[in-house]
C-alpha cells in the first residue's frame, strides 16, 4: 500500500527535474569491479533511476523500485531509449521490503529508513552485496542533503547496521582534516552477506 502524500512529494519532485542522464551513485562506480558477472540487482528508492541502469549496463538483470510513479515512468523511458532492460515498479519498500534471499546485488543511494536494515541483510543470498551511500548528520555548513536529522546517518552507523556482513569498503570521513576533498556528508559502504 503506498503512502499517496509520500508519493505526491517525490511525483512533484520528479516531475520539475531537469532532464539530464542520472548518474549512479560514487561508491557504485568507484567499486563497479566487485560487482558479480551475472545476476540479480535492486535499485532500491530508484528515483530516475542512475544506479539501475548503470547494473543493466553492467549485464546484470536488473529491478528499479520507487514510491514515484512519475520517476519509474522516467525510468522506463530511458531504458526504450538505450534498449535496457529494467523491471520498473512502483513500490513503497516501507511497507513492502526486498524478500529475504532474493537479490545477489543491492543498492541504496540518498535513502534511509532504518527499519529497512534488516530486510536488505535478509534480502541478500549468500555471496552477495550491498552498495550503500547516504547523507550523514556530519555535515558542512550548506552541504547537500535532508534538514531532518531522522534522513541523516550518524557516525559509522552504516557498519554497525551491516556489522553481520563481511565488510568491503567504507568511507565515513566525516569533518577530520582538509574538509575541502574526500566524501564529505556522507557515507558509503560496500558489505558481503557471507556465503
Amino acid at each position: 500500500m503506498l503512502n499517496k502524500t509520500i508519493q505526491e512529494k517525490w511525483n512533484l519532485r520528479y516531475s520539475t527535474t531537469k532532464s539530464s542522464l542520472p548518474e549512479p551513485v560514487w561508491v557504485l562506480q568507484e567499486y563497479d569491479y566487485l560487482l558479480p558477472d551475472n545476476g540479480a540487482a535492486l535499485d532500491l528508492a530508484c528515483g530516475l533511476g542512475g544506479n539501475a541502469l548503470f547494473l543493466a549496463q553492467k549485464g546484470l538483470t536488473v529491478s528499479g523500485w520507487d514510491i514515484s510513479d512519475v520517476a519509474v515512468r522516467t525510468l522506463r523511458n530511458l531504458c526504450l531509449s538505450k534498449n535496457l532492460v529494467i523491471d520498473a515498479q512502483v513500490r513503497d519498500i516501507e511497507t513492502e521490503p526486498p524478500e529475504p534471499a532474493s537479490w545477489d546485488v543491492l543498492v541504496v543511494s540518498y535513502y534511509l529508513h532504518l527499519p529497512l536494515f534488516r530486510h536488505l541483510v535478509a534480502a541478500l543470498k549468500p555471496g552477495g552485496l550491498v552498495y550503500y551511500q547516504t547523507y550523514t548528520s556530519d555535515r558542512l555548513s550548506g552541504g547537500a542533503g535532508p534538514s531532518n536529522p531522522d534522513f541523516l546517518l550518524q557516525r559509522n552507523e552504516l557498519l554497525h547496521a551491516f556489522s553481520s556482513l563481511e565488510v568491503l569498503i567504507f568511507r565515513d570521513e566525516g569533518l577530520v582534516g582538509e574538509t575541502r576533498k574526500g566524501l564529505r556528508g556522507q557515507s558509503a559502504i560496500v558489505a558481503r552477506k557471507p556465503l
